[in-house]
Protein backbone atom coordinates (compact mmCIF):
# COMPACT_ATOMS: atom_id res chain seq x y z
CA UNK A 1 0.00 0.00 0.00
CA UNK A 2 1.74 3.29 -0.54
CA UNK A 3 1.89 6.03 1.60
CA UNK A 4 -0.94 8.55 1.07
CA UNK A 5 0.65 11.16 3.83
CA UNK A 6 2.29 12.23 0.32
CA UNK A 7 -0.29 13.26 -2.01
CA UNK A 8 -2.17 15.70 0.17
CA UNK A 9 -5.70 15.93 -2.12
CA UNK A 10 -5.85 12.46 -1.67
CA UNK A 11 -5.74 12.82 2.37
CA UNK A 12 -8.25 15.93 1.99
CA UNK A 13 -10.81 13.80 0.10
CA UNK A 14 -10.67 10.33 2.16
CA UNK A 15 -11.02 12.52 4.84
CA UNK A 16 -13.61 13.57 3.87
CA UNK A 17 -15.14 10.18 3.12
CA UNK A 18 -15.10 10.90 -0.56
CA UNK A 19 -12.67 8.70 -1.47
CA UNK A 20 -11.31 5.03 -0.55
CA UNK A 21 -8.08 3.01 0.24
CA UNK A 22 -8.71 1.09 -3.14
CA UNK A 23 -9.39 4.52 -5.05
CA UNK A 24 -6.86 6.39 -3.46
CA UNK A 25 -4.10 3.53 -4.15
CA UNK A 26 -5.45 3.47 -7.66
CA UNK A 27 -4.56 7.01 -8.24
CA UNK A 28 -0.90 6.60 -6.80
CA UNK A 29 -0.21 4.05 -9.17
CA UNK A 30 -1.68 6.08 -12.15
CA UNK A 31 0.03 9.09 -11.34
CA UNK A 32 3.21 7.16 -10.66
CA UNK A 33 3.30 5.45 -13.79
CA UNK A 34 1.90 7.82 -16.44
CA UNK A 35 3.17 11.00 -14.83
CA UNK A 36 -0.07 12.73 -14.50
CA UNK A 37 -1.68 14.94 -12.02
CA UNK A 38 -3.51 13.69 -9.25
CA UNK A 39 -6.16 16.11 -9.78
CA UNK A 40 -6.91 15.32 -13.37
CA UNK A 41 -7.08 11.61 -12.42
CA UNK A 42 -9.66 11.80 -9.51
CA UNK A 43 -11.36 14.25 -11.92
CA UNK A 44 -11.49 11.45 -14.75
CA UNK A 45 -12.41 9.14 -12.27
CA UNK A 46 -15.55 11.12 -11.78
CA UNK A 47 -15.40 10.49 -8.29
CA UNK A 48 -15.83 14.67 -7.04
CA UNK A 49 -15.87 17.07 -9.76
CA UNK A 50 -13.10 20.17 -10.26
CA UNK A 51 -15.18 22.74 -8.77
CA UNK A 52 -15.31 20.56 -5.06
CA UNK A 53 -12.08 19.60 -5.50
CA UNK A 54 -10.82 23.26 -5.48
CA UNK A 55 -12.61 24.60 -2.68
CA UNK A 56 -11.70 21.86 -0.54
CA UNK A 57 -7.84 22.62 -0.89
CA UNK A 58 -8.65 26.19 -0.53
CA UNK A 59 -10.40 25.41 2.71
CA UNK A 60 -8.11 23.29 3.72
CA UNK A 61 -5.29 25.97 2.94
CA UNK A 62 -7.83 28.76 4.48
CA UNK A 63 -7.66 30.59 1.29
CA UNK A 64 -9.64 31.02 -2.27
CA UNK A 65 -10.52 29.48 -5.06
CA UNK A 66 -9.21 31.92 -8.63
CA UNK A 67 -11.16 31.12 -12.12
CA UNK A 68 -8.33 31.68 -14.37
CA UNK A 69 -10.41 31.84 -17.07
CA UNK A 70 -12.61 34.13 -16.49
CA UNK A 71 -10.21 37.01 -14.89
CA UNK A 72 -9.29 38.83 -18.53
CA UNK A 73 -5.84 40.40 -19.16
CA UNK A 74 -3.50 40.55 -16.45
CA UNK A 75 -1.50 43.75 -15.74
CA UNK A 76 1.89 43.71 -17.47
CA UNK A 77 3.41 44.52 -13.83
CA UNK A 78 1.67 41.68 -12.60
CA UNK A 79 3.11 39.28 -14.83
CA UNK A 80 6.70 40.63 -15.14
CA UNK A 81 6.74 40.30 -11.16
CA UNK A 82 7.41 36.49 -11.79
CA UNK A 83 10.51 35.57 -14.08
CA UNK A 84 9.30 33.36 -16.85
CA UNK A 85 11.68 30.43 -15.54
CA UNK A 86 10.22 31.01 -11.93
CA UNK A 87 6.67 30.33 -13.45
CA UNK A 88 7.86 27.36 -15.55
CA UNK A 89 9.43 25.59 -12.48
CA UNK A 90 7.07 26.12 -10.36
CA UNK A 91 4.17 26.06 -12.34
CA UNK A 92 2.98 28.85 -10.74
CA UNK A 93 1.23 32.05 -12.37
CA UNK A 94 0.63 35.45 -10.68
CA UNK A 95 -2.91 36.49 -10.18
CA UNK A 96 -2.55 40.12 -8.58
CA UNK A 97 -0.05 42.09 -7.28
CA UNK A 98 -0.70 44.75 -4.65
CA UNK A 99 2.60 46.68 -3.57
CA UNK A 100 5.13 44.04 -2.09
CA UNK A 101 2.65 40.98 -1.63
CA UNK A 102 1.87 38.87 -4.61
CA UNK A 103 -1.34 36.64 -4.93
CA UNK A 104 0.08 33.30 -6.84
CA UNK A 105 -1.95 30.18 -7.87
CA UNK A 106 0.11 26.96 -7.23
CA UNK A 107 -0.05 23.57 -9.22
CA UNK A 108 0.71 22.27 -5.87
CA UNK A 109 -0.37 24.59 -3.64
CA UNK A 110 0.73 22.52 -0.48
CA UNK A 111 4.41 22.86 -1.48
CA UNK A 112 5.37 25.46 1.66
CA UNK A 113 9.08 24.86 0.53
CA UNK A 114 8.27 25.98 -3.25
CA UNK A 115 6.50 28.73 -1.71
CA UNK A 116 9.24 30.37 0.52
CA UNK A 117 11.86 29.56 -2.27
CA UNK A 118 9.75 31.80 -4.88
CA UNK A 119 9.12 34.37 -2.18
CA UNK A 120 12.98 34.74 -1.43
CA UNK A 121 14.01 34.73 -4.97
CA UNK A 122 11.75 37.41 -5.66
CA UNK A 123 11.91 39.47 -2.72
CA UNK A 124 7.72 39.18 -2.44
CA UNK A 125 5.11 37.82 0.52
CA UNK A 126 3.39 35.44 -1.28
CA UNK A 127 -0.04 34.62 -0.93
CA UNK A 128 -1.21 31.01 -2.21
CA UNK A 129 -4.38 30.72 -4.02
CA UNK A 130 -5.91 27.79 -5.64
CA UNK A 131 -6.86 27.27 -9.55
CA UNK A 132 -7.48 24.68 -11.56
CA UNK A 133 -3.68 23.25 -12.17
CA UNK A 134 -5.11 22.85 -16.75
CA UNK A 135 -5.75 26.72 -16.20
CA UNK A 136 -2.47 27.63 -14.95
CA UNK A 137 -0.59 25.72 -17.25
CA UNK A 138 -2.75 27.16 -20.13
CA UNK A 139 -1.71 30.77 -18.74
CA UNK A 140 1.62 29.71 -18.69
CA UNK A 141 1.90 29.22 -21.89
CA UNK A 142 -0.53 32.47 -22.76
CA UNK A 143 1.66 34.88 -21.00
CA UNK A 144 4.85 33.40 -21.25
CA UNK A 145 4.84 31.62 -24.40
CA UNK A 146 7.15 27.94 -25.46
CA UNK A 147 10.32 29.85 -25.05
CA UNK A 148 11.53 30.81 -21.58
CA UNK A 149 13.43 33.87 -22.73
CA UNK A 150 9.95 34.98 -23.74
CA UNK A 151 8.28 37.52 -20.99
CA UNK A 152 11.03 36.12 -18.39
CA UNK A 153 14.63 36.86 -17.99
CA UNK A 154 17.64 35.00 -20.04
CA UNK A 155 20.96 34.17 -18.58
CA UNK A 156 22.44 37.14 -20.83
CA UNK A 157 19.72 38.98 -18.41
CA UNK A 158 20.83 37.62 -15.32
CA UNK A 159 24.63 38.04 -16.23
CA UNK A 160 23.44 41.63 -16.88
CA UNK A 161 21.82 42.24 -13.84
CA UNK A 162 24.98 40.83 -11.81
CA UNK A 163 27.11 43.59 -13.48
CA UNK A 164 29.95 41.15 -13.54
CA UNK A 165 32.30 44.07 -12.59
CA UNK A 166 31.38 43.48 -8.37
CA UNK A 167 34.57 43.02 -6.56
CA UNK A 168 33.45 39.96 -4.28
CA UNK A 169 32.99 37.69 -7.85
CA UNK A 170 36.55 38.74 -8.97
CA UNK A 171 40.03 36.76 -9.43
CA UNK A 172 40.72 32.79 -9.67
CA UNK A 173 38.47 30.54 -7.52
CA UNK A 174 40.95 28.38 -6.31
CA UNK A 175 43.02 31.13 -4.73
CA UNK A 176 39.83 32.85 -2.76
CA UNK A 177 39.88 32.25 0.82
CA UNK A 178 36.22 34.02 2.13
CA UNK A 179 34.30 33.20 5.02
CA UNK A 180 31.62 30.83 5.04
CA UNK A 181 29.02 33.20 5.81
CA UNK A 182 30.69 35.67 2.66
CA UNK A 183 30.22 33.15 0.49
CA UNK A 184 27.02 32.14 1.37
CA UNK A 185 25.76 35.81 1.22
CA UNK A 186 27.54 35.67 -2.25
CA UNK A 187 25.29 32.50 -3.25
CA UNK A 188 22.15 33.64 -1.96
CA UNK A 189 21.81 36.40 -3.90
CA UNK A 190 18.84 36.47 -6.27
CA UNK A 191 20.86 37.45 -9.52
CA UNK A 192 22.84 33.95 -8.68
CA UNK A 193 20.11 32.17 -7.57
CA UNK A 194 18.28 33.34 -10.89
CA UNK A 195 20.81 31.84 -12.78
CA UNK A 196 21.48 29.19 -11.41
CA UNK A 197 17.86 27.84 -11.47
CA UNK A 198 17.68 28.70 -14.98
CA UNK A 199 20.38 26.88 -16.03
CA UNK A 200 19.05 23.63 -14.42
CA UNK A 201 15.75 25.00 -15.49
CA UNK A 202 17.48 24.76 -19.47
CA UNK A 203 18.90 21.16 -18.41
CA UNK A 204 16.11 19.55 -17.84
CA UNK A 205 13.88 21.23 -21.02
CA UNK A 206 16.60 20.03 -23.30
CA UNK A 207 16.70 16.60 -21.98
CA UNK A 208 19.98 16.74 -20.31
CA UNK A 209 21.11 13.38 -18.41
CA UNK A 210 24.29 15.37 -16.75
CA UNK A 211 25.09 19.02 -16.39
CA UNK A 212 29.04 19.80 -16.24
CA UNK A 213 30.30 23.10 -14.33
CA UNK A 214 33.83 23.34 -15.15
CA UNK A 215 36.49 26.21 -14.24
CA UNK A 216 39.51 26.76 -16.15
CA UNK A 217 42.40 28.95 -15.86
CA UNK A 218 40.40 31.96 -17.87
CA UNK A 219 37.38 31.00 -17.94
CA UNK A 220 34.20 29.05 -17.01
CA UNK A 221 32.19 26.15 -18.97
CA UNK A 222 28.70 25.30 -18.57
CA UNK A 223 28.18 21.81 -20.68
CA UNK A 224 25.13 19.62 -20.82
CA UNK A 225 25.09 15.85 -21.92
CA UNK A 226 22.15 15.30 -24.35
CA UNK A 227 20.95 11.84 -25.57
CA UNK A 228 24.96 10.91 -24.94
CA UNK A 229 26.79 13.92 -26.61
CA UNK A 230 28.33 16.90 -24.54
CA UNK A 231 26.81 20.63 -25.56
CA UNK A 232 28.73 23.62 -24.69
CA UNK A 233 26.52 26.73 -22.99
CA UNK A 234 27.29 30.33 -24.04
CA UNK A 235 30.24 31.00 -22.14
CA UNK A 236 30.49 32.02 -18.93
CA UNK A 237 32.09 34.17 -16.93
CA UNK A 238 35.06 33.12 -15.26
CA UNK A 239 33.80 35.45 -11.97
CA UNK A 240 30.94 33.89 -11.53
CA UNK A 241 32.63 30.18 -10.97
CA UNK A 242 32.70 30.43 -7.49
CA UNK A 243 29.27 32.23 -6.57
CA UNK A 244 27.84 29.41 -8.95
CA UNK A 245 29.38 26.23 -7.39
CA UNK A 246 28.70 27.85 -3.52
CA UNK A 247 24.93 28.12 -4.84
CA UNK A 248 24.79 24.58 -6.13
CA UNK A 249 26.89 23.27 -2.72
CA UNK A 250 23.88 25.19 -0.59
CA UNK A 251 20.89 23.25 -2.30
CA UNK A 252 22.67 20.09 -1.77
CA UNK A 253 23.86 20.87 1.68
CA UNK A 254 27.24 20.59 0.86
CA UNK A 255 30.13 22.29 3.17
CA UNK A 256 30.88 25.61 1.03
CA UNK A 257 34.10 26.21 2.98
CA UNK A 258 35.48 22.50 2.04
CA UNK A 259 37.22 23.02 -1.27
CA UNK A 260 39.86 20.74 -1.11
CA UNK A 261 38.01 17.29 -0.43
CA UNK A 262 35.61 15.58 -3.10
CA UNK A 263 31.83 16.11 -2.09
CA UNK A 264 28.99 14.08 -2.95
CA UNK A 265 25.13 14.98 -2.10
CA UNK A 266 21.87 15.21 -3.92
CA UNK A 267 19.32 17.54 -4.69
CA UNK A 268 15.34 17.55 -4.67
CA UNK A 269 13.23 20.26 -6.09
CA UNK A 270 10.29 20.65 -9.09
CA UNK A 271 11.39 22.20 -12.24
CA UNK A 272 8.48 22.95 -14.84
CA UNK A 273 6.35 20.68 -12.36
CA UNK A 274 8.40 17.96 -12.86
CA UNK A 275 9.60 16.40 -9.52
CA UNK A 276 13.39 16.27 -10.22
CA UNK A 277 16.84 14.58 -8.30
CA UNK A 278 20.23 16.28 -8.86
CA UNK A 279 22.98 14.12 -8.13
CA UNK A 280 26.00 16.34 -6.96
CA UNK A 281 29.55 15.55 -7.24
CA UNK A 282 32.12 18.11 -6.29
CA UNK A 283 36.13 17.69 -7.46
CA UNK A 284 38.76 19.33 -6.61
CA UNK A 285 40.60 20.98 -9.23
CA UNK A 286 43.53 23.62 -10.40
CA UNK A 287 41.50 26.38 -10.95
CA UNK A 288 38.18 25.54 -8.73
CA UNK A 289 36.15 22.95 -7.98
CA UNK A 290 34.49 21.14 -11.18
CA UNK A 291 30.92 20.19 -10.11
CA UNK A 292 28.79 17.41 -12.25
CA UNK A 293 25.00 16.78 -11.60
CA UNK A 294 23.56 13.59 -12.59
CA UNK A 295 19.61 14.38 -13.74
CA UNK A 296 17.39 11.64 -12.47
CA UNK A 297 13.54 12.22 -13.47
CA UNK A 298 11.81 9.98 -10.74
CA UNK A 299 8.86 9.84 -13.54
CA UNK A 300 11.89 7.70 -15.38
CA UNK A 301 12.41 5.29 -13.28
CA UNK A 302 8.57 3.63 -13.37
CA UNK A 303 9.52 1.55 -16.58
CA UNK A 304 8.24 -1.85 -17.66
CA UNK A 305 10.13 -4.19 -18.94
CA UNK A 306 7.99 -3.81 -21.81
CA UNK A 307 8.67 0.29 -22.39
CA UNK A 308 12.65 -0.73 -22.63
CA UNK A 309 12.49 -1.58 -27.11
CA UNK A 310 13.67 -4.97 -26.25
CA UNK A 311 13.66 -7.26 -29.45
CA UNK A 312 10.65 -9.79 -28.21
CA UNK A 313 13.18 -12.92 -28.17
CA UNK A 314 15.36 -11.12 -25.68
CA UNK A 315 12.28 -9.58 -23.53
CA UNK A 316 10.65 -12.95 -23.43
CA UNK A 317 13.85 -14.70 -22.18
CA UNK A 318 15.30 -12.01 -20.13
CA UNK A 319 11.61 -12.05 -18.23
CA UNK A 320 11.54 -15.55 -17.90
CA UNK A 321 15.25 -15.54 -16.09
CA UNK A 322 14.38 -12.85 -13.57
CA UNK A 323 11.18 -15.14 -12.29
CA UNK A 324 13.52 -17.66 -11.16
CA UNK A 325 13.98 -18.80 -7.48
CA UNK A 326 18.03 -18.05 -7.34
CA UNK A 327 20.62 -17.71 -9.27
CA UNK A 328 22.65 -14.61 -10.44
CA UNK A 329 21.24 -12.28 -13.29
CA UNK A 330 24.16 -9.50 -14.60
CA UNK A 331 23.31 -6.69 -16.40
CA UNK A 332 26.85 -5.33 -18.35
CA UNK A 333 28.06 -2.54 -20.50
CA UNK A 334 29.78 0.63 -20.15
CA UNK A 335 28.77 4.29 -17.62
CA UNK A 336 25.80 5.47 -18.92
CA UNK A 337 24.69 2.78 -20.44
CA UNK A 338 21.54 2.17 -19.07
CA UNK A 339 22.12 -0.67 -17.04
CA UNK A 340 20.09 0.59 -13.53
CA UNK A 341 17.12 1.23 -15.46
CA UNK A 342 16.85 -2.01 -17.11
CA UNK A 343 17.38 -3.34 -13.38
CA UNK A 344 14.81 -1.34 -11.65
CA UNK A 345 12.71 -2.32 -14.52
CA UNK A 346 13.76 -6.01 -13.87
CA UNK A 347 12.81 -5.55 -9.90
CA UNK A 348 9.63 -3.45 -10.76
CA UNK A 349 8.36 -6.77 -12.18
CA UNK A 350 9.37 -9.25 -9.66
CA UNK A 351 8.26 -6.66 -6.47
CA UNK A 352 5.08 -7.80 -5.27
CA UNK A 353 3.08 -8.49 -1.64
CA UNK A 354 4.82 -11.76 -1.23
CA UNK A 355 8.47 -10.53 -2.23
CA UNK A 356 11.08 -9.00 0.07
CA UNK A 357 13.12 -7.03 -2.27
CA UNK A 358 16.42 -5.11 -1.11
CA UNK A 359 18.97 -3.42 -2.60
CA UNK A 360 22.64 -1.93 -2.13
CA UNK A 361 23.25 0.94 -4.37
CA UNK A 362 26.44 3.71 -4.32
CA UNK A 363 24.31 5.69 -4.37
CA UNK A 364 20.85 5.47 -4.78
CA UNK A 365 19.58 6.70 -7.70
CA UNK A 366 15.53 6.18 -7.19
CA UNK A 367 13.22 5.63 -4.69
CA UNK A 368 11.06 2.45 -5.31
CA UNK A 369 7.76 2.19 -3.79
CA UNK A 370 8.02 -1.51 -1.57
CA UNK A 371 11.49 -1.99 -2.27
CA UNK A 372 14.48 -1.38 1.01
CA UNK A 373 17.08 0.36 -0.46
CA UNK A 374 20.62 1.33 1.22
CA UNK A 375 23.11 3.51 0.04
CA UNK A 376 27.15 2.68 0.02
CA UNK A 377 28.77 4.84 2.77
CA UNK A 378 32.89 3.94 2.47
CA UNK A 379 33.45 6.11 5.26
CA UNK A 380 31.61 4.37 8.20
CA UNK A 381 31.97 0.91 6.35
CA UNK A 382 28.88 0.31 4.63
CA UNK A 383 30.64 -1.22 1.81
CA UNK A 384 28.77 -3.67 -0.89
CA UNK A 385 30.00 -6.51 0.86
CA UNK A 386 29.06 -4.85 4.59
CA UNK A 387 25.74 -4.51 3.44
CA UNK A 388 25.36 -7.97 1.40
CA UNK A 389 26.45 -9.91 4.69
CA UNK A 390 24.16 -8.18 7.05
CA UNK A 391 21.02 -8.81 4.01
CA UNK A 392 21.34 -12.60 4.62
CA UNK A 393 19.98 -11.99 8.00
CA UNK A 394 16.99 -9.97 6.48
CA UNK A 395 15.43 -12.74 5.09
CA UNK A 396 15.06 -11.46 1.15
CA UNK A 397 13.83 -12.68 -1.54
CA UNK A 398 15.84 -10.86 -4.25
CA UNK A 399 18.92 -9.29 -3.85
CA UNK A 400 20.05 -5.92 -6.18
CA UNK A 401 24.07 -5.07 -5.70
CA UNK A 402 24.36 -2.13 -7.67
CA UNK A 403 27.97 -3.44 -8.86
CA UNK A 404 29.94 -6.70 -8.60
CA UNK A 405 33.78 -4.59 -7.66
CA UNK A 406 35.48 -7.47 -6.08
CA UNK A 407 35.96 -10.86 -5.29
CA UNK A 408 34.29 -10.54 -1.64
CA UNK A 409 31.62 -8.81 -3.06
CA UNK A 410 31.16 -11.16 -5.79
CA UNK A 411 31.62 -14.33 -3.53
CA UNK A 412 28.91 -13.46 -0.82
CA UNK A 413 26.41 -12.79 -3.79
CA UNK A 414 27.14 -16.25 -5.34
CA UNK A 415 26.85 -17.29 -1.42
CA UNK A 416 23.05 -15.59 -1.54
CA UNK A 417 22.64 -17.56 -4.89
CA UNK A 418 23.58 -20.65 -3.45
CA UNK A 419 21.33 -20.64 -0.31
CA UNK A 420 17.99 -19.91 -2.19
CA UNK A 421 18.07 -15.80 -3.30
CA UNK A 422 17.68 -14.28 -6.59
CA UNK A 423 20.40 -12.04 -7.32
CA UNK A 424 20.62 -8.70 -9.14
CA UNK A 425 24.13 -6.63 -10.42
CA UNK A 426 26.15 -5.07 -12.68
CA UNK A 427 29.74 -5.35 -14.25
CA UNK A 428 31.45 -3.13 -16.62
CA UNK A 429 32.36 -5.51 -19.49
CA UNK A 430 32.28 -4.90 -23.47
CA UNK A 431 29.77 -7.49 -24.46
CA UNK A 432 27.90 -10.57 -22.22
CA UNK A 433 30.30 -13.13 -22.93
CA UNK A 434 33.04 -11.22 -20.95
CA UNK A 435 31.18 -10.86 -17.88
CA UNK A 436 32.08 -14.83 -17.33
CA UNK A 437 35.66 -14.06 -17.85
CA UNK A 438 35.85 -11.03 -15.74
CA UNK A 439 34.26 -13.04 -12.67
CA UNK A 440 37.75 -15.39 -13.18
CA UNK A 441 39.76 -12.33 -13.51
CA UNK A 442 38.47 -11.01 -10.30
CA UNK A 443 38.66 -14.39 -8.51
CA UNK A 444 35.86 -16.40 -8.27
CA UNK A 445 35.85 -20.31 -9.24
CA UNK A 446 34.79 -21.16 -12.65
CA UNK A 447 32.32 -24.19 -10.96
CA UNK A 448 30.75 -21.80 -8.86
CA UNK A 449 29.98 -18.99 -11.35
CA UNK A 450 28.54 -21.92 -13.42
CA UNK A 451 26.33 -23.32 -11.11
CA UNK A 452 24.89 -20.00 -10.43
CA UNK A 453 24.82 -18.06 -12.89
CA UNK A 454 21.80 -17.76 -14.86
CA UNK A 455 21.94 -14.86 -17.72
CA UNK A 456 24.13 -11.95 -18.36
CA UNK A 457 22.64 -9.13 -20.13
CA UNK A 458 24.73 -6.77 -22.19
CA UNK A 459 23.44 -3.43 -23.59
CA UNK A 460 24.46 -0.12 -25.13
CA UNK A 461 22.31 3.48 -25.36
CA UNK A 462 22.35 4.84 -29.07
CA UNK A 463 20.87 8.57 -30.16
CA UNK A 464 17.53 7.55 -32.24
CA UNK A 465 17.35 9.77 -35.71
CA UNK A 466 15.55 12.62 -35.36
CA UNK A 467 11.39 11.81 -36.76
CA UNK A 468 11.28 15.36 -38.04
CA UNK A 469 14.20 15.46 -40.34
CA UNK A 470 15.19 11.71 -41.03
CA UNK A 471 16.49 11.03 -44.53
CA UNK A 472 17.20 7.58 -46.54
CA UNK A 473 19.86 6.52 -48.26
CA UNK A 474 21.60 4.02 -50.25
CA UNK A 475 24.90 2.76 -48.13
CA UNK A 476 28.02 2.21 -50.34
CA UNK A 477 29.63 -1.56 -50.25
CA UNK A 478 32.87 -0.01 -48.17
CA UNK A 479 30.33 1.29 -45.70
CA UNK A 480 28.56 -2.06 -45.95
CA UNK A 481 31.82 -3.81 -45.39
CA UNK A 482 32.24 -1.83 -41.94
CA UNK A 483 29.15 -3.62 -40.82
CA UNK A 484 30.22 -7.15 -42.22
CA UNK A 485 27.73 -7.04 -44.67
CA UNK A 486 27.40 -7.98 -48.49
CA UNK A 487 24.70 -5.70 -51.11
CA UNK A 488 23.23 -9.27 -51.59
CA UNK A 489 22.28 -9.16 -47.79
CA UNK A 490 21.15 -5.59 -48.38
CA UNK A 491 18.54 -6.90 -50.43
CA UNK A 492 16.04 -3.24 -51.10
CA UNK A 493 16.78 -2.09 -47.12
CA UNK A 494 17.67 1.45 -47.08
CA UNK A 495 19.62 3.00 -44.18
CA UNK A 496 18.76 6.19 -43.04
CA UNK A 497 20.21 9.33 -41.27
CA UNK A 498 18.69 13.32 -39.71
CA UNK A 499 19.73 15.89 -41.63
CA UNK A 500 19.12 18.37 -38.77
CA UNK A 501 16.51 20.41 -38.06
CA UNK A 502 15.76 22.85 -34.99
CA UNK A 503 13.58 20.42 -33.67
CA UNK A 504 16.90 18.59 -32.65
CA UNK A 505 19.15 21.50 -32.31
CA UNK A 506 20.71 20.34 -36.05
CA UNK A 507 22.42 17.44 -34.44
CA UNK A 508 20.11 14.84 -36.74
CA UNK A 509 19.54 12.82 -33.47
CA UNK A 510 16.62 13.12 -30.73
CA UNK A 511 16.65 10.74 -27.90
CA UNK A 512 17.95 7.09 -26.95
CA UNK A 513 17.32 3.18 -27.72
CA UNK A 514 18.99 0.45 -26.26
CA UNK A 515 20.78 -2.39 -28.38
CA UNK A 516 20.65 -5.36 -26.33
CA UNK A 517 22.76 -8.90 -26.49
CA UNK A 518 21.24 -11.72 -23.70
CA UNK A 519 23.49 -14.61 -22.80
CA UNK A 520 21.63 -17.69 -21.19
CA UNK A 521 23.73 -20.04 -19.42
CA UNK A 522 22.36 -23.42 -20.05
CA UNK A 523 24.32 -26.66 -19.88
CA UNK A 524 27.07 -26.17 -22.70
CA UNK A 525 27.47 -23.20 -21.54
CA UNK A 526 28.05 -24.56 -18.01
CA UNK A 527 30.63 -26.81 -19.25
CA UNK A 528 32.64 -24.22 -21.36
CA UNK A 529 32.92 -21.87 -18.14
CA UNK A 530 33.85 -25.07 -16.03
CA UNK A 531 36.76 -25.00 -18.82
CA UNK A 532 37.72 -22.04 -18.80
CA UNK A 533 37.39 -21.48 -22.49
CA UNK A 534 38.50 -17.89 -24.03
CA UNK A 535 35.64 -15.29 -24.53
CA UNK A 536 35.51 -15.50 -28.59
CA UNK A 537 34.78 -19.69 -28.38
CA UNK A 538 31.81 -18.83 -25.16
CA UNK A 539 30.62 -16.55 -27.91
CA UNK A 540 30.65 -18.59 -30.96
CA UNK A 541 28.87 -20.87 -28.21
CA UNK A 542 26.04 -18.67 -26.98
CA UNK A 543 25.29 -17.57 -30.50
CA UNK A 544 24.73 -20.56 -31.98
CA UNK A 545 22.20 -21.47 -29.31
CA UNK A 546 20.42 -18.11 -30.02
CA UNK A 547 22.08 -15.30 -28.84
CA UNK A 548 21.96 -11.92 -30.90
CA UNK A 549 25.15 -9.86 -31.13
CA UNK A 550 25.20 -6.01 -29.85
CA UNK A 551 26.10 -5.69 -33.77
CA UNK A 552 23.45 -7.50 -34.68
CA UNK A 553 20.52 -6.08 -32.48
CA UNK A 554 22.28 -2.96 -34.17
CA UNK A 555 21.89 -3.52 -37.53
CA UNK A 556 18.25 -4.45 -36.76
CA UNK A 557 17.36 -0.78 -35.93
CA UNK A 558 19.48 0.55 -38.82
CA UNK A 559 16.72 -1.44 -40.65
CA UNK A 560 13.83 -0.31 -38.92
CA UNK A 561 15.00 3.05 -39.65
CA UNK A 562 15.93 3.98 -35.84
CA UNK A 563 19.26 4.55 -35.67
CA UNK A 564 22.56 5.60 -38.37
CA UNK A 565 24.66 3.43 -39.25
CA UNK A 566 27.54 5.68 -37.55
CA UNK A 567 25.81 5.17 -34.05
CA UNK A 568 25.98 0.98 -34.26
CA UNK A 569 29.82 1.30 -35.33
CA UNK A 570 30.67 3.98 -32.58
CA UNK A 571 28.81 1.30 -29.97
CA UNK A 572 29.34 -2.15 -30.94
Amino acid sequence: MSDISNFPLLTILKDAGLLDDMQAETVIQESTHTGKRVFDIVADMGVVDRETMLQMMADNLATQVVDLKSMGDIPKETIEAVPAETAKNYQCFPVELYGTVLQLAMEDPFNPAAVDEIGFALGKEIVVVVADPADIEAAIQQYYGENSSEGGETISDVLKELGLDSEGYEGDASDIELEDDVLSEMANEAPIVKFVNLVLQQAVQDRASDIHFEPFEDEFKIRYRVDGALYEMAPTPKSLALPVISRLKIISNLNISERRLPQDGRISMTIAGKPIDLRISCLPTQFGESVVLRVLDRNAVHLDLESLGMPEHVRERFGEVITQPNGIVIVTGPTGSGKTTTLYSALRKVNDISTKLLTVEDPVEYDIEGIMQVPVNENVGMTFSAALRSFLRQDPDVIMVGEMRDLETTQIAIQASLTGHLVFSTLHTNDAPSAVVRLIDIGAEPFLISSTLLAVLAQRLVRKICRKCITNFEPTENQLSLLGMTPAELGDKTFSYGSGCPACNDTGYKGRKGIYELLIVNDPIREMINQRVPTAVLRQKAMEDGMTTLRQDGIRLIFNGEVTMEEVLKYT
